[in-house]
């Protein structure tokens, strides 16, 4: 089975670092598919993950532990430069805009890539892409290159 891409968001990249369920499928799939996220979405996911964690009370060597991980993310997630899905940036907007117009970034990336996003945000849901979550997104991973093509 060849590799096949998927655009991950900034939700994911923190679920990454966050969660177990994420960095379990980040593991269990590196062999078989390729992890892209547009730049920017590490750096929504830096300017987040302070807060999130202040809010539950975490220390700042628990938050610097945080940022380091997402750092070790992009051995696993392929930052996208903005020069790669810019020309896409029109397309996407007229698809998100009046949903989010601050993730035409993912739709983007997704479109130069020809490839579905893995996100919990509904915004992208009726865009024009495939979209996955982390409860459906092992069928991406799994199901034959037929059935791919019908999700």
């Amino acid at each position: 089975m060849t590799a096949r891409a998927i655009v991950v968001d900034a939700n994911i990249l923190v679920r990454a670092v966050l969660g177990s369920r994420v960095p379990e499928l980040l593991t269990a799939h590196a062999a078989q598919a390729i992890f892209l996220a547009p730049d920017i979405a590490f750096d929504e996911a830096r300017e987040h993950l302070p807060t999130v964690l202040a809010k539950r009370g975490r220390s700042a060597e628990a938050i610097q532990a945080a940022l380091e991980k997402l750092e070790t993310l992009a051995h696993v997630i392929v930052p996208v430069p903005a020069e790669s899905y810019l020309p896409f940036r029109d397309r996407a907007l007229a698809r998100i805009g009046r949903r989010d117009p601050e993730d035409w970034q993912v739709l983007a990336c997704a479109l130069a890539a020809d490839c579905p996003i893995w996100t919990e945000d509904a915004d992208f849901f009726g865009a024009g892409v495939a979209t996955w979550t982390t409860l459906s997104v092992e069928l991406f991973f799994t199901e034959s290159d037929q059935g791919q093509q019908d999700a």
